[in-house]
């Protein structure tokens, strides 16, 4: 795990990765962007129609809408930017494999452009959908302090590290077979390390890509181990 991190962040120059870097970070603040536009249409239309039309009806609503959307932003980020990194993808994991494992590279198939989309909204919808199913959890533990966090990072680092995972494996799957994951407790740390880079200021813009080098070393070191086929993982219908 350390040797694939350190690999990752020595390739963090590459043009390829800065290029998926650059759209993954625009792509998530278009988001964000997006959201604060329509924070600040919902808040403008509240507060017209709470206190009548006053000249600092428009001003409240943005202050209201720019901090609404930095707290999106910072709970969120996560959520969005590996979906979005899911669409590049490629591009890191084929700099990777053409660097430190040729023979992989030369048998992989990348997915074709809907097999990405529908990559990228099932980790949308597993973010959405155990985080919404653990929010119960959240709320009980929100006053114990480091509770409730606590249980948001291992929920997102199992989630995070399956996506990871995953996004690597499916080139390395032939038609008809199963797609088998990197055990779970591998899945978990990877996850794990992600969702920590995830919180850190600057660092977590980087973080996705740093996450998506490391799975790529992992998934290829473990298909090395087991002769060419990746064994030991879970099929995606099994859960996280």
């Amino acid at each position: 795990m350390i040797s694939a991190f350190a690999k990752s962040l020595g390739q963090l120059g590459d043009r390829a990765i800065l290029k998926v870097l650059l759209w993954t970070v625009l792509l998530s603040l278009l988001a964000f962007a997006g959201l604060g536009w329509v924070l600040f249409i919902g808040f403008d239309l509240i507060l017209g129609r709470s206190f009548g039309t006053f000249q600092s009806a428009t001003g409240l609503a943005g202050i209201l809408a720019f901090l609404a959307t930095v707290f999106g932003a910072w709970l969120l980020w996560r959520i969005v930017a590996i979906s979005i990194l899911q669409l590049f993808a490629d591009f890191i994991i084929d700099a990777v494999e053409a660097r430190h494992y040729p023979a992989q590279a030369a048998t992989a198939k990348a997915p074709d452009w809907q097999v990405s989309l529908r990559l990228a909204l099932k980790s949308l919808a597993r973010a959405i959908g155990y985080n919404i199913l653990a929010l119960p959890v959240y709320f009980v533990l929100l006053f114990t302090g480091i509770g409730a966090p606590l249980v948001f990072l291992i929920v997102n680092a199992l989630l995070v590290g399956r996506d990871l995972s995953e996004m690597v494996a499916q080139r390395h799957t032939g038609k008809g077979k199963s797609l088998l994951l990197l055990p779970r407790p591998t899945r978990f740390i990877l996850g794990l390390i992600a969702n920590i880079l995830l919180l850190v200021p600057f660092v977590n813009l980087l973080a996705p890509i740093i996450a998506a080098c490391m799975a790529t070393h992992l998934v290829n070191r473990d298909l090395i181990g087991h002769g060419g086929s990746i064994q030991g993982g879970l099929t995606p219908q099994q859960g996280a």
